[in-house]
Parts: C-alpha cells; sequence; structure tokens
C-alpha cells in the first residue's frame, strides 16, 4: 500500500478512496483502431466481418471472449489464429493511439486529492504494462488488474482484487468505463460506476446499470470528480 492508514485517514477523500479506470475508450483513445483490428482478424480467418456496432460492443470484454463474440460463425479451433491476427493488426497501429486530451491533468489532480488510482481493463497484462512504462503515465497508477489475470468483464474479479489490495470497501470504490460491461461489473462488485459517453457503447444502455453520472468529455468527467469525488 502507497502510504500508511493515520496518513490515509488524515487527507481522506470526499467520497472515494480508490478510483478504478477502464482502459481503452475511456483514457486511451483506441477504440477506432480496436474496431477496425478486430474486423481485420476476422476477415484474415474466413468469418464475417462483424459490423462497426457489433465490433465495438465487444471492447472490454477478455480477447478471446471478445472475438468469439464477435465472431460467431468462426470454429473454435480457429480461435488461436483469429487472436494472432487481432494482435498482428493492433500491433500494426499501436502507435496511432493515444490518450484523450485532458486525462494527464485529471489524474494528476486526483492523485493530489489522495485518491488510489487503478486500472481494470480487458487488455492483457502484457499489453498494459507496455503502455503504463510510458514516461507520462509511470508511477500515476497505484494498482491494477487485467482479464487474462483475473476474470473478463463484467465479472466483479478485477474490482474485488483491488478491493482486497488497497482494504476499500465497495461503498468507497469507483469504476469509471465506456462499456455496459464496465458499468454491470462495478454493479456486480456493489461498487458505484460513472460512464463516459465518447468511447465504445451508446450512452443510452447505461442508465438501466444506474451510473451516478454520465460523462459526455474528459473535462465533464474531470469536473465532476472533483466535485463529487
Amino acid at each position: 500500500m502507497p502510504d500508511s492508514a493515520p496518513e490515509r485517514m488524515a487527507f481522506r477523500p470526499r467520497q472515494f478512496d480508490l478510483i478504478a479506470f477502464d482502459w481503452d475508450g475511456t483514457l486511451f483513445d483506441s477504440t477506432a483502431i480496436i474496431t477496425r483490428c478486430i474486423q481485420l482478424a476476422v476477415r484474415d480467418v474466413g468469418g464475417t466481418v462483424p459490423s462497426d456496432e457489433q465490433a465495438s460492443y465487444v471492447i472490454g470484454m477478455a480477447l478471446m471472449q471478445a472475438l468469439a463474440h464477435a465472431a460467431p460463425d468462426v470454429p473454435a479451433d480457429k480461435y488461436p489464429e483469429l487472436g494472432a491476427r487481432y494482435r498482428h493488426h493492433y500491433m500494426a497501429h499501436q502507435n496511432d493511439i493515444s490518450l484523450f486530451g485532458g486525462v494527464l491533468a485529471m489524474l494528476e489532480d486526483l492523485k493530489a486529492r489522495h485518491h488510489w488510482l487503478a486500472v481494470a481493463t480487458g487488455k492483457s497484462r502484457r499489453g498494459l504494462d507496455e503502455v503504463l512504462q510510458t514516461v507520462e503515465l509511470k508511477g500515476m497508477f497505484n494498482g491494477s488488474r487485467t482479464a487474462d489475470e483475473t476474470a473478463g468483464k463484467p465479472h466483479p474479479r478485477m474490482l474485488q482484487e483491488l478491493m482486497r489490495e488497497f482494504g476499500v470497501e465497495p461503498a468507497r470504490t469507483l469504476m469509471i468505463g465506456d462499456t455496459t460491461h464496465d458499468l454491470q461489473m462495478a454493479l456486480n462488485a456493489g461498487c458505484a460506476s460513472v460512464g463516459v459517453s465518447y468511447g465504445a457503447h451508446e450512452p443510452e444502455a447505461f442508465q438501466v446499470l444506474q451510473p451516478r453520472h454520465v460523462a459526455h468529455s474528459v473535462r465533464d468527467l474531470h469536473d465532476w470528480l472533483l466535485q463529487n469525488g
């Protein structure tokens, strides 16, 4: 744990001690690239290419779960090839992806307010570690969980493990994401959530999952967290 309990209690944030972020489509502007890479991978193995809506819907799931959902006519014995083709296309375009504008300033403000920051993502551990080693993100997050080391969304295990790691109860934990998978995971874990409308899923689907807020930009999210976090 990054600081002692007495020190932590002296500077306890207003409502949430632990704020967990989804990665792709929430902090990282990668939705269009991931959608296209899924479509190209399915085409490469001879499956029916999913629409943009079908391909973007699975963002946030564990990789093979996502690909199987997006390509139901691809037989299971082709899944290894399907995954390899997705990784091939993604690696070719990974430098096209960047943080949404304003994300770094938001994270820095939250750290200054003594929130613990974490990532809960459908990315692989290897993929997440690669992006977190960039200079601007090094040391920004206190913890992280990925689908390949826990369970894919909307299973609550990622959040449950993070809460145990930091000794934080669900009522003091907030999950932020751009998909119904993120918000359903928060609901399954007994945590509050905030949705963002600028990622993979249409925000009209969020309301049944009871988010505290739906942010329409990083600035909107930043302001809401400063007022309510």
